[in-house]
């Protein structure tokens, strides 16, 4: 009876994370950057998906079409590191 018990136990535990973990996020099969793009960053937000390229642009693509949505030109500032000033 007490191996059963701990069957049990050991059952519960193995499985009911993994049956109430979230659902990892929707991602598009793929993206497709702009010729001569080469990314940098990856990071991702409610309905969206933004990549940093290596040419300091953000590219902001749906995260579920995959089409891109808005692209930003990160103007470089004169201070330490090309980080703009205040």
């Amino acid at each position: 009876m007490a191996a059963g018990l701990a069957v049990v136990v050991w059952l519960l535990a193995v499985r009911l994370p993994a049956a109430i973990a979230p659902a990892p996020p929707a991602l598009p099969a793929t993206i497709v950057l702009p010729a001569g793009e080469a990314p940098f960053a990856v990071t991702r937000g409610r309905g969206w998906l933004a990549v940093v390229t290596e040419s300091d642009e953000i590219l902001v693509y749906d995260a579920t079409t995959g089409a891109l949505r808005q692209r930003v030109t990160i103007r470089r500032g004169g201070g330490e590191g090309g980080q703009g000033g205040k």
